[in-house]
């Protein structure tokens, strides 16, 4: 069994080291000194409290308050035992001990409770004296700084509540109040009065927390230079939406005079158009337009008084004719300054700017003109991403933005950032886009920002594999160096011909910088069952013709054929009958005209794009595959989920508490259950992260049966598909070349019809 103090330091091990070696210095010291007279669960209630204000979570700290009051109460009770016959009469029967554990327990919340939010007072603990030795003047500086923190954060969750509609963009707002939130985060004159300034951000020694309990970054520095295309990455889970959110809230110190959009959610669609919805998205110039319409107006009314006034027989010397050009002067002086600010935004180039954008994000000229309201919520989210590249604000956030896009949109979004002339900030787990967009790479991991400058995606993985062995051959000498210099010590401290040189090798020891082991990305591996041989054919399309309604056809005439050795990516943009083929294919959908054929004995798994709606999210992992698939033993689906890294506790948590990859992988998991010849899958790669995404493509190229795959992720698709097939105008035909081929092919076409536009 670990020691307490051993455990006080691992459920610490984000706390401020002088609280940490406070803790376990007083616990030591009780373990040496613990006797009858003290009161187990104030010495218990005392350490938890102090920890849970230091920034350990609630949860951490009940359990190790149990595990301290376990281990006091035993050490109390050897004490007692050795204390004799004379105190015999303390002893503590077994049911008094529960009884007393019990008690604990039931006081612990309310005690942890009240001094969660302050500082725990040293000298009363649960209304007693408590004896101690400790060094107060230590504590009382712990004591302050753990004050002081537990003010930044207090002060952080008000600037939240002022700054909460500055996801701009994004919140589901009316126009009125998406107006007011965009110039309370980036005022009118803001840009005019940054002129000059540095749009460079550096942010240095902060902390960023999950509301106010888990800990995302540590004493971290965020730098991000102007003109810079930064991608943001790491696991799941680990923070990279919440640094963005904080930015975007300006809960971070972004200089004022920087504005900042940031394209999270979808748009609340109402009768705007969609083209109106992305000019006034720029709510600068549609202030602008406003005050020069207001003063145009105001001037033309004017002039008609001073004509009628003139009419009669008021002279230029009248009060009412000087005070109406008094206030022509000052309109006229103002519009000046309005229209010289809508040259300097180029205002008359917006509206067929902002077509360009619509354009590329696959909005045809007739869409354009389309209410909100009409949209789905991916082209809701499209649109957010159109009026956020319309504003082009000094500081662009993007969260997943692929997620959200076709192959075209994407190879539009990518080509056009790669000219965007401020800074960008994207979270991605889409190599390719990382590819093209990214001049520098932030790695967000253990509570840190480490930068790998001008380095794309794939410089960035092969350097991040490099600085890890670094790091570890770092580690592991110094740990041997630390070895010897306390071999020395232990063995030549008392030796008084030796102690200089002992005390020399002490101070050696102290002063060498403290090195944690480097963690390793947890290893993820997908493993596909292998189906059954079956002779050909196996699942073929002829002439198939479909539509939803009778007189606008989606798919006509389309021939399609998977074998066990297919390795097909069904490519082209969104709306043009991808999914639906799809669910032809899986007998969700029957054909208007032709036909499909199937082996008889073939098994097909299908990947849903929204495969969480067909889950019961009430049930746990193992509950749920043996719902759609029942006949096995809890121990086999335990062992299926963790082929696709579903392990542990995750596979016995309901499905609602797991993040959106872990969901993923269950869903991966119970297509595969069933051993099927044929992969479908749309958009599988959603969700994932780095070594999800790793794993997925390894566990397809081992695959032995075919696949059939709807991808915008076009370095899964280089990796896992040996064919094209490429859906618009109503067919699917194959392309001629590979997935960088097909992107080359989009540029060119969207070139020639003016859409790729440069800034």
């Amino acid at each position: 069994m670990p020691s307490i103090a051993a455990e006080v330091t691992k459920t610490a091990r984000n706390v401020d080291t002088v609280v940490v070696d406070y803790a376990t210095g007083y616990i030591r010291h009780l373990e040496n000194n613990i006797g009858p007279q003290h009161d187990l669960t104030a010495e218990a209630s005392f350490i938890a409290s102090l920890l849970v204000g230091a920034g350990v979570e609630k949860p951490a700290a009940q359990q190790l308050y149990d595990h301290m009051l376990k281990e006091f109460t035993v050490l109390q009770k050897e004490a007692i035992n050795e204390a004799g016959a004379s105190a015999q009469s303390q002893i503590i029967d077994q049911q008094a001990l529960m009884s007393a554990v019990n008690h604990a327990s039931n006081r612990q919340a309310s005690v942890l409770n009240n001094n969660i939010f302050g500082v725990a007072d040293l000298d009363h603990v649960g209304g007693r004296k408590v004896e101690s030795r400790v060094d107060k003047k230590k504590l009382e500086k712990a004591e302050k700084k753990i004050a002081a923190k537990m003010a930044a954060r207090a002060a952080k969750d008000a600037a939240q509540v002022q700054y909460e509609a500055s996801k701009l963009v994004t919140e589901t707002q009316d126009s009125k109040d998406y107006d007011e939130f965009f110039l309370t985060v980036n005022p009118l004159d803001l840009g005019m009065a940054g002129a000059g300034k540095t749009k460079d951000i550096k942010i240095d020694n902060f902390d960023l927390h999950v509301g106010m309990g888990q800990r995302i970054l540590s004493d971290t520095s965020l730098t991000l230079s102007y003109g810079r295309r930064y991608g943001l990455v790491g696991q799941n889970g680990i923070g990279k939406s919440t640094l963005l959110r904080a930015l975007s809230r300006r809960e971070l110190p972004v200089p004022k005079h920087i504005t900042i959009l940031h394209v999270e959610q979808e748009i609340t669609g109402d009768e705007t158009s969609a083209i109106q919805s992305v000019l006034d998205a720029d709510v600068w110039r549609k202030h602008l337009l406003k005050e020069q319409h207001t003063a145009v107006t105001r001037i033309a009314e004017i002039e008609a008084q001073r004509k009628t006034l003139t009419e009669q027989g008021l002279d230029d010397n009248s009060a009412e004719i000087r005070e109406l050009d008094d206030e022509q002067v000052d309109l006229e002086t103002n519009l000046e300054e309005v229209e010289t600010k809508l040259v300097d935004i180029e205002s008359d180039k917006a509206e067929s700017r902002a077509a360009a954008i619509l354009s590329g994000l696959g909005f045809s000229q007739a869409t354009q003109g389309n209410p909100t309201n009409s949209f789905s919520g991916g082209w809701r989210m499209r649109l957010a991403l159109a009026r956020a590249l319309f504003c082009k604000p000094d500081l662009l956030l993007l969260d997943e933005p692929s997620n959200m896009l076709d192959v075209p949109s994407i190879t539009y979004l990518a080509n056009y950032l790669q000219t965007y002339p401020s800074t960008v900030l994207v979270v991605s787990h889409d190599r390719a886009f990382l590819n093209e967009v990214a001049t520098d790479i932030i790695y967000q991991h253990s509570e840190r920002l480490d930068y790998y400058r001008n380095a794309n995606f794939d410089a960035f993985y092969a350097t991040k594999e490099e600085r890890y062995k670094n790091a570890i051959r770092e580690y592991e000498n110094q740990m041997a160096y630390r070895q010897h210099l306390q071999a020395f010590i232990d063995k030549f401290r008392y030796n008084a011909a030796k102690s200089s040189e002992a005390q020399s090798r002490i101070k050696k020891l102290e002063k060498l910088p403290i090195l944690e082991l480097p963690e390793e990305d947890k290893a993820v591996e997908f493993r596909f069952s292998e189906p059954e041989k079956i002779s050909p054919p196996i699942l073929q399309m002829q002439g198939v013709t479909f539509g939803y309604n009778p007189e606008r056809l989606l798919l006509k005439d389309v021939d399609l054929d998977i074998q066990m050795d297919s390795r097909i990516a069904l490519v082209g943009a969104n709306g043009c009958g991808k999914t639906t083929l799809l669910k032809l294919l899986t007998d969700q959908l029957s054909p208007v005209d032709g036909s499909i054929s199937k082996h008889p004995r073939l098994r097909v798994g299908y990947f849903a794009q929204h495969h969480v709606d067909g889950m019961d999210l009430n049930l746990t992992p193992t509950a749920w595959l043996a719902k759609i698939n029942p006949g096995k033993s809890e121990e086999e689906y335990r062992r299926h989920l963790g082929s696709f890294g579903i392990t542990g506790s995750i596979g016995l948590q309901k499905l609602a508490l797991l993040s959106g990859g872990q969901k993923s992988r269950v869903a991966f998991a119970s297509l595969c259950v069933s051993y099927p010849h044929i992969l479908i899958l749309d958009e599988p790669s959603n969700h994932l992260d780095t070594a999800g995404l790793d794993a997925l493509a390894d566990g397809l190229k081992n695959f032995k049966g075919g696949i059939l795959m709807v991808s915008h992720d076009v370095d899964m698709i280089n990796r896992v598909c040996n064919q094209i097939w490429v859906s618009e105008k109503g067919t699917v035909s194959k392309f001629d070349g590979t997935i960088k081929d097909y992107k080359k092919y989009i540029l060119s076409h969207a070139s020639e019809s003016g859409v790729v536009q440069q800034h």
